[in-house]
């Protein structure tokens, strides 16, 4: 039925946030993604030369695929083929990008060979960039927990979700009189902070409960603040509760122009090494938060995190880089290869993470990269030669 129909919109749209003359972005999104049921917007943010498809879906399906959620559109590609040569991947690019969680490292061990890996493709003139969709933390935080395990990795070169949302809000120029509700942890909190935005919300929420009884109010309806919050933004958080909804709820439909804000739809998420790597004990990721506000507003999130390619663009402008000299190396399909491949990056999986090769392989997965190894330490095992 219609009534119930989002709409497939397929868009080649070169959209400009008007900034200040310090700071410009430009954000090419040439992808598929759900049209939201409205599209709400800032003065500052202007979209030109929209081209429209539609086609007819199910609005907010348990049964789409992360992947179909963020709207991107999957083609038929050649079956993924075992790294052979890491000599002729590592000439033909200029920067890796690398997820953390999987590829790096497994909750707070490291995995074997990483630093021997990251310090052989420095050695030649390789560009390092690290993209995690965990939101818990802040670059800085990112930053500790490299040093912490051992591996010299710069601030700059780590871009945390947590961080994208900030940029994101910072791209559209934001007002800085508006506030942002969170539903996440410290690391978002952080992130708005060092931007110089607003919030509410976050970890001092967590205790906080709704008493349903007659002429009940949320502080939505009586406090002032409340009406000032012109986006919320979604992310992983541990202390998820009813109250959040509801307050995130309230700001998202009654708010003029509030916009909705996701972190990533991570179906599961890595926290300690002995709960994420059991199998059988995954933990829910960011998307499970994501979605119970996706429901009770009936709105689709705009994401920030992988596979949307706003950090793809950000990284692109930030360094300079040409999309066709990146390799987008990760141990999910559909959020890593799928973020390299909507960003025209060519990608290689990992097989030390959430994905197995039956996985791989299965008839039944469409995403397939360009090429896959057991993990990122076999660089050194295919022997690669001096450039």
């Amino acid at each position: 039925m219609a009534t119930k129909a989002a709409v497939s919109v397929s868009v080649a749209a070169s959209i400009t946030a008007a900034s200040s003359s310090s700071s410009k972005f430009v954000i090419n999104t040439p992808h598929r993604f759900l049209c939201l049921k409205r599209l709400s917007s800032f003065s500052s943010f202007s979209a030109s030369a929209l081209a429209i498809k539609c086609t007819s879906i199910s609005n907010c399906s348990p049964n789409k695929s992360a992947r179909s959620m963020e709207g991107f559109t999957t083609r038929t590609r050649a079956s993924a083929q075992p790294l052979e040569n890491a000599d002729e991947l590592i000439a033909s690019v200029e920067t890796f990008i690398f997820d953390c969680d999987g590829v790096i490292w497994k909750g707070d061990k490291l995995i074997d060979g990483v630093p021997e890996t990251l310090d052989m493709l420095r050695s030649k003139g390789k560009r390092l960039v690290f993209v995690t969709n965990n939101s818990t933390k802040s670059r800085k935080q990112y930053g500790k927990k490299f040093e912490t395990l051992g591996l010299n990795v710069n601030e700059e070169e780590i871009f945390a979700s947590s961080f994208a949302a900030a940029a994101y809000l910072k791209s559209i120029n934001f007002p800085k009189d508006k506030k942002v509700y969170v539903i996440g942890e410290d690391g978002i909190l952080k992130e708005l902070e060092l931007a110089g935005f607003q919030y509410l919300g976050g970890l001092e929420d967590g205790g906080k409960k709704i008493e349903l009884k007659p002429g009940f109010l949320m502080e939505h309806d009586k406090d002032v603040k409340s009406y000032l919050v012109g986006a919320v933004v979604v992310g992983f958080d541990r202390y998820f509760n009813y109250y959040k909804v509801q307050y995130g709820t309230l700001c998202i439909r009654e708010n003029p122009g509030c916009l909705f804000i996701a972190t990533n739809r991570d179906a599961v998420t890595h926290l300690t090494d002995a709960q994420e790597w059991a199998g059988q004990y995954l933990i829910s990721g960011g998307g499970s938060m994501v979605g119970a506000i996706c429901g009770s507003t009936q709105r689709e999130p705009l994401v920030v995190g992988k596979p949307s390619t706003f950090m793809m663009d950000y990284l692109a402008n930030k360094f300079g880089i040409l999309k066709s000299q990146i390799c987008m190396v990760g141990d999910r399909l559909d959020t890593d290869i799928l973020f390299g491949q909507n960003g025209g990056c060519k990608t290689l999986l990992v097989l030390s993470g959430v994905t197995s090769l039956s996985m791989l392989q299965s008839p039944s997965n469409s995403i397939q990269p360009d090429f896959y190894t057991n993990k990122i330490s076999d660089f050194l095992s295919i022997k690669a030669a001096t450039l």
